[in-house]
């Protein structure tokens, strides 16, 4: 008897008017209650309610998720801040809702949609699912869906989006973020990741349609209406025939006695590497066994990111000392970014950096255009590109060769777009990148991609081994011309967006209000760059001429040693991200004395501005 008491209890709990004392709360799990047809994320709300957790559902109903540098990303689980299944549903609802208005012809052109492999049981929660809901409410709509049958790339999807002439395009993914992740990355018509204003309107889209519409669930859509297409095959072939165009040693690959290991990191790299190398000439690349296949625990590595370098790289260079292979290639779980590693004489392996790898393509790739242009080819509408926080090798390079080189805000939404700017203007790009080992060697593709990355890097290093030299020789030569540029990029760890806030704050107001510093410790500082204020020393105006970004924090201050350093908020986790970065000219050749100089400055920079101690900033955990 007491047990049906207290069962009646509940129900009653669940299904009565809420009054935790705080009307928007109870607004909103009635709402979360009434919504939610997944069974797990509603009984996680429930047990929530049930135990009085008023704060942890104020923290998870009162809020939604904005987009930021990679578009939605959250944690799975329940709650509107979170991704998961009625998140989804309502964002793509906001999606259809603004894509009606932007495109008369939305329903002739349809709308890809990608994922990764990533999944989380506790709320019968997987990228598979995510998507297939996205393409749920676009079929119960008319809308005509591109809806990969199985796991691909992030650059698979924004190829799709300008090979199928789509309006727009959802991958689902969170990338190489920790396991309890998930994303929604939107992809514009162009094929590039969308920016303001689309992202705010999209937002504005999702507040008026947060209720799902009939249809809405129903993912049984996904196998019987017509308007769903598979583009696996068809996107597969038309992107390996494309690569060839940055293709420029088939025979030599095919010849080549270096053997490669690739590690997919547990994600969806593995086929498609492989696939490319094929494309190449190459022999397979070796693959890491314990990491080939998809698992969303990623259960061989402290955090699915291979930027972490060779803590996280372990099984890769031990493969590789077994096989006697001399470079590995490692690509993020959903296969955007690529990390390298190369063994030394000394039996060491050098892991490179975002930036030293783009020294290397940049030398790459402007080498090839310049040893396979047609007679006509002008130098000078040959452009490269870089996010603001990146090494500025390129530019160094660019003005010794007599190409462009361009900068834009953190983030390859904004590399995508500009690129787009460019071809429309018949301009030829070449490479671009972010330091955060996020590459792109020509322009099929308008986001990074670690599928292209890779095989370039092989035919790179079977060109090099031709003429009996390393990458890292490479490397070394390309400084030795254009100027050592020596960077060191790292990161703390905040969860109190108040004390982020208030770092920032203090160093717009440092030596009296509307003050920024003149020095840092005994480090003299030249010019100060604020994009969130829009503010840039160096310019007639004081004005930034990189677009505003008021909803990060980002600061870059040049100093007199001919230093950059550049502080921001990341756009995807709780960090605050530390960039500096040593620019040489060539004739200055004592890197112990340039990297001397740039550890102290970097140890200034740490204490007078970010103050970890006092403020209670986690080092990154080496």
């Amino acid at each position: 008897m007491a047990e049906n008491a207290e069962g009646d209890l509940n129900s009653n709990l669940l299904h009565a008017p809420y009054h935790t004392g705080d009307p928007q709360l109870d607004t909103a799990i009635g709402q979360w209650l009434r919504w939610d047809k997944n069974p797990k994320t509603k009984e996680q709300i429930e047990n929530l309610l049930r135990n009085g957790m008023n704060k942890e559902l104020r923290d998870r109903l009162c809020c939604r998720m904005t987009f930021g540098t990679a578009g939605l990303r959250s944690a799975m689980g329940a709650g509107f801040c979170y991704i998961n299944d009625l998140t989804v549903i309502q964002s793509t609802q906001g999606m259809y809702k603004y894509l009606e208005r932007c495109f008369s012809d939305f329903k002739q052109r349809g709308f890809v949609v990608g994922y990764d492999t990533r999944g989380q049981v506790t709320s019968s929660c997987s990228s598979q699912r995510l998507a297939k809901l996205t393409a749920a409410v676009l079929l119960a709509k008319d809308v005509p869906v591109y809806l990969f049958s199985r796991y691909v790339p992030t650059p698979f999807v924004p190829y799709a989006v300008q090979e199928l002439k789509a309006v727009a395009g959802v991958m689902i993914t969170a990338s190489h973020n920790r396991k309890e992740d998930n994303g929604y990355k939107v992809y514009w018509e162009t094929g590039a990741q969308i920016t303001s204003p689309h992202d705010k309107e999209i937002l504005k889209c999702i507040e008026e349609c947060v209720e799902p519409w009939n249809g809405s669930w129903n993912d049984n859509l996904v196998d019987t209406s017509p308007l769903k297409r598979d583009p696996l095959q068809d996107i597969c072939r038309r992107y390996m025939e494309d690569l060839k165009k940055i293709c420029f040693h088939r025979e030599l690959n095919s010849k080549t006695t270096l053997k490669f290991v690739h590690t997919s990191f547990h994600g969806v790299g593995h086929d498609y590497v492989q696939l490319a190398f094929q494309v190449f000439g190459f022999k397979p690349p070796i693959p890491v066994p314990e990491q080939k296949d998809p698992d969303p625990d990623f259960s061989t590595v402290k955090c699915p990111n291979p930027e972490e370098g060779e803590s996280v790289l372990e099984l890769s260079l031990r493969l590789a000392e077994r096989e006697n292979a001399r470079v590995v290639l490692a690509t993020d779980p959903d296969a955007d970014r690529l990390a390298v590693a190369e063994l030394q004489e000394n039996g060491h392996w050098k892991v490179f950096t975002g930036n030293e790898l783009a020294a290397l393509f940049g030398w790459w790739m402007f080498d090839c255009w310049k040893k396979n242009k047609s007679r006509n080819a002008d130098v000078k509408n040959v452009y490269m590109l870089a996010t603001t926080v990146s090494s500025k090798i390129l530019k160094a390079i660019a003005l010794e060769e007599g190409f462009h080189f361009e900068e834009t805000l953190p983030g390859f939404k904004w590399i995508g777009c500009r690129i787009k700017d460019l071809l429309e203007n018949g301009k030829e790009v070449l490479f671009a990148f972010e330091e955060s080992i996020g590459f792109l060697c020509g322009t099929s593709v308008l986001d990074k991609d670690g599928v292209s990355a890779a095989v370039v890097v092989a035919e790179m290093a079977a060109y090099l081994e031709t003429l009996n030299i390393t990458l890292k020789q490479q490397l070394t030569k390309v400084y030795e011309k254009y100027g050592y540029h020596i960077s060191k990029t790292s990161y703390f760890l905040c969860y109190d967006p108040i004390t982020i806030k208030s770092i920032f704050e203090r160093i717009r107001n440092f030596d009296s209000p509307k003050e920024y510093p003149k020095f840092c410790g005994t480090f003299a500082i030249l010019h100060i760059r604020d994009v969130t204020t829009g503010y840039d020393s160096s310019q007639p105006n004081k004005k930034s001429v990189l677009p505003v970004s008021k909803n990060s924090q980002m600061i870059t201050f040049t100093f007199q040693n001919g230093c950059v350093a550049t502080l921001r908020t990341s756009g995807t986790e709780p960090k605050i991200k530390y960039y500096a970065e040593m620019c040489a000219s060539p004739e200055q050749s004592d890197t112990a004395l340039l990297e001397e100089e740039l550890k102290k400055l970097i140890e200034a920079l740490i204490e007078n501005f970010l103050e970890p101690s006092k403020n209670g900033l986690i080092w990154r955990s080496v």
